[in-house]
């Protein structure tokens, strides 16, 4: 079964055309798939398919706990996005709607080893001295929401100390009451900044400096 349209698949062959370097996507599924899990896997194997260094990795979440735990992975349906060592880049959820091209961008990113900040943030990411955990908190028919993902992930890749996670709420609806998510994007920090709507890169590292206490 495959997923994209001819027309889509081959925009996306011309965009991984920028992949030089191995990619691994690791997912997490299970025997008995979740309601999004099937999408999910079924869309990444169409991927790793359109590009020699792209690979594709299925986990059972169950059955293969220990690969899940060495991710930090507790929820599915998730996807890794790793090249010669993890960056720390997560989806949870299917990466549909406007955040398929925050994973094609990932993507990309990761085959050029390049995430492509401005030195001006690299300086200050540079401060960070202890693990951060961002959230960016989305659904599939948001706008503005891969501008978010985007710099959830390239923070992540820039910094060994970040995981940059996309989680679509709509698919993890417990997550949006605990952090009492009213409308998106909306990017947790740490489980103590909040930053909503789209907000420039400038903004996101402020708020991930406060929340280590710099």
């Amino acid at each position: 079964m495959t997923i994209l349209k001819d027309e889509d698949r081959q925009k996306v062959e011309r965009l991984f055309e920028a992949v030089e370097h191995p990619v691994t996507l690791v997912v997490f599924t299970q025997s008995f798939e979740c309601d999004y899990c099937a999408t999910t896997r079924e869309l990444v194997e169409e991927l790793a398919g359109l590009n020699k260094h792209i690979t594709a990795e299925i986990h059972d979440f169950i059955a293969d706990a220990s690969v899940a735990q060495t991710y930090g992975v507790d929820k599915i349906p998730a996807t890794v996005v790793r090249g010669d060592k993890d960056y720390g880049i997560r989806f949870y959820g299917v990466p549909g709607g406007y955040e398929f091209m925050s994973l094609l961008e990932a993507i990309r990113d990761v085959g050029r080893r390049d995430h492509g900040l401005p030195q001006e943030i690299l300086a200050q990411l540079a401060q960070v001295d202890r693990p951060v955990h961002i959230q960016a908190m989305v659904t599939p028919t948001c706008p503005y929401c891969p501008g978010a993902v985007r710099t959830a992930h390239r923070f992540a890749m820039a910094s060994e100390q970040i995981q940059g996670d996309m989680v679509e709420i709509t698919e993890f609806p417990e997550l949006a009451v605990r952090y009492s998510v009213q409308s998106v994007p909306n990017m947790i920090i740490d489980e103590t900044e909040s930053l909503l709507g789209a907000q420039p890169e400038r903004a996101v590292v402020k708020a991930v400096l406060k929340a280590i206490g710099k």
